[in-house]
């Protein structure tokens, strides 16, 4: 993997780990990395000085573009790449050094690695011959890692008589048939089609949830982390840009690029007037208009540039007499259950807005039509 920021490395100290956004009714720490850095080229890190504890039976999801470090990150807690600073630990135990194969972790990759001249039950049975299972355990782990997976019936088959899908599946069996004490999963659902990664989206959580072992997931579909994730790692350029509950991220991002990265957001830019604890005042460029709403970072400053960040779904039409930004519809696209408009406001700011067709109690704008809307700002946020 390749870096992708032109940041020139610095002389980095080693501070104490952040314990940020652990989930509601988390377990115990089971792996941690302390001020981790890696690169590649020896001038730019892939991994930024990387803080994060993984909670004991959680299912994390790390979330990002590529060449964002989340499957370098992945990679250093497999065991398969070394950090070049900084340290990971499992169970209070320093384990950068410690070969792959005795970090009890399972791992699938998004190509499967089964062995095409194996059998299915050979490919699942494979870790533990490795591990020299005596042959009677084999068999009946073999057999229930199977079953986990929905595989009963195939043990005879070759891979390459198999679905997509199915050795997906096999994959996750061979992974779980040793009870690792994490599992690891690098893009795993990538060459599925829609439908089944769908499918397998709602698989792999109830398996998380029969198991309850520790799910470290890399993706950087958006959709599929908010759909299993009990917390989301945004990565970014090398480091985390927030870690919370999908709900949390998703409905109150604390930067420009983590509102953007998860689903559509209407920017709308302007100064900032004034603070008042939690909540901050944003003068709007585009027309004038002053509007109060969440702010996410403590350190903005009065007077230098912000923006309101508001979801499509949270913008609606103002009732009379209420304070409302005006916009001209650009276009309304229905896309079944729900439409959407594209506006243009004065000043040439595009918003975007959606909304379930019976909800305006009045014919859907068009093209060309002026509309008032109102920013319902206890659903937006104040970003720098």
């Amino acid at each position: 993997m390749t870096a992708h920021s032109s940041r020139v490395l610095p002389r980095v100290p080693m501070p104490l780990p952040d314990n940020i956004a652990a989930p509601e009714q988390a377990g115990p720490v089971l792996a941690r990395f302390e001020a981790v850095h890696k690169t590649y080229d020896e001038r730019n890190w892939v991994v930024d000085n990387l803080d994060l504890n993984i909670h004991q039976g959680e299912f994390l999801s790390l979330l990002g573009p590529s060449g964002s470090g989340k499957t370098t990150t992945l990679m250093m807690l497999a065991g398969f790449d070394a950090p070049d600073r900084g340290r990971i630990l499992m169970d209070g135990q320093d384990i950068s050094k410690l070969p792959a194969y005795k970090r009890d972790m399972g791992v699938v990759f998004q190509s499967y690695a089964l062995f095409p001249h194996m059998s299915v039950a050979e490919n699942v049975a494979f870790p533990l011959n490795l591990r020299k299972v005596p042959a009677t355990e084999s068999r009946t782990r073999v057999t229930e890692a199977l079953a986990l997976a929905r595989l009963e019936g195939f043990e005879d088959r070759n891979p390459g008589q198999l679905s997509g899908g199915q050795q997906q599946r096999v994959a996750l069996a061979r992974a779980l048939v040793y009870r690792p004490r994490i599992l690891l999963m690098d893009e795993p659902l990538g060459a599925l089609d829609k439908a089944l990664r769908g499918h397998m989206q709602l698989e792999l959580k109830a398996i998380h949830k029969q198991l309850g072992i520790t799910f470290v997931y890399v993706t950087h579909d958006q959709d599929e982390a908010m759909t299993m994730s009990d917390r989301v790692a945004v990565f970014n350029e090398g480091k985390i840009a927030q870690i919370d509950r999908p709900e949390t991220i998703y409905n109150r991002p604390s930067t420009r690029f983590v509102a953007n990265f998860l689903g559509e957001t209407n920017v709308l830019e302007g100064t900032l007037v004034g603070l008042n604890g939690t909540h901050a005042q944003i003068l709007l460029t585009e027309d004038g208009s002053i509007h109060e709403a969440p702010c996410a970072d403590r350190e903005m400053v009065v007077g230098h540039p912000a923006a309101l960040a508001i979801r499509p779904e949270n913008l609606r039409m103002a009732l009379p007499g209420e304070a409302a930004v005006q916009a001209c519809v650009v276009d309304s696209i229905f896309h079944g259950a729900h439409c959407k408009l594209r506006l243009r406001m004065a000043k040439g700011c595009e918003l975007s807005m959606t909304y379930n067709p019976g909800s305006l109690g009045r014919a859907s704008p068009q093209p060309g039509e002026s509309v008032s809307l109102a920013l319902p700002c206890a659903q937006a946020m104040i970003l720098r």
